[in-house]
């Protein structure tokens, strides 16, 4: 079992990396959360992973800090929720926002996240609530200012700059995905398909 990854930075793509270490390509998912915390491809870099083994295939999921790792090992836990769809939480919500809303049970902040309904919302708060505590206290929750609530998606703007675009093109070009959705009335997609947009947006301007 791979439990953490140290070396170059090959490439970077939208929620997924490749790291050379000594020779061989690793590729490794990641959340947006933690993309947005990479160094520029070519750097060396280093990432707590999480290895998921299948009968047909063999996965690598990695984290920029402990607590994101803690996390998508508990959330993976519950019923329902596989390593594709932790990693939309991830993305969703930063580890510390996480944590809040799901040991101060706050299922309307966690239905906001695409994928999670209102019973997954409780599932979580009811499997998770008294575990995720440990996770709260390394993530910082309460030292910290209070989460942003309805404010503009930064981390998805900060993956933008993070696979090389100027911040003002980001925010443009992320900024024309949400009065999009806004003027279509529908649910958010998950963060993913946000940044897979903006990105044809950007190709658009």
């Amino acid at each position: 079992m791979i439990a953490a990854l140290r070396g170059k930075l090959a490439r970077k793509e939208i929620d997924r990396v490749v790291v050379d270490v000594g020779g061989v390509g690793y590729l490794v998912h990641v959340s947006l959360q933690s993309m947005a915390e990479l160094p520029a491809a070519g750097a060396e870099v280093s990432l707590f992973c999480h290895t998921h083994v299948r009968e047909d295939a063999l996965a690598l999921y990695g984290f920029i800090d402990e607590s994101e790792r803690q996390a998508f090992e508990l959330l993976k836990g519950v019923s329902g929720v596989g390593p594709k769809l932790a990693m939309t939480v991830l993305s969703g919500l930063p580890v510390r926002d996480l944590a809040a809303a799901i040991t101060g049970a706050e299922i309307k902040r966690l239905t906001s996240i695409p994928g999670i309904g209102k019973k997954s919302a409780e599932r979580l708060v009811v499997e998770l609530r008294d575990r995720f505590a440990a996770v709260a206290v390394a993530a910082g929750v309460g030292e910290r200012d209070a989460p942003r609530g309805d404010a503009p998606p930064e981390e998805l703007v900060a993956a933008l700059v993070n696979l090389g675009y100027k911040r003002p093109l980001a925010e443009r070009a992320m900024k024309q995905v949400i009065d999009e959705q806004s003027a279509s009335g529908s649910a958010a997609p998950p963060p993913e398909q946000q940044l897979r947009r903006a990105l044809a947006v950007i190709q658009e301007l």
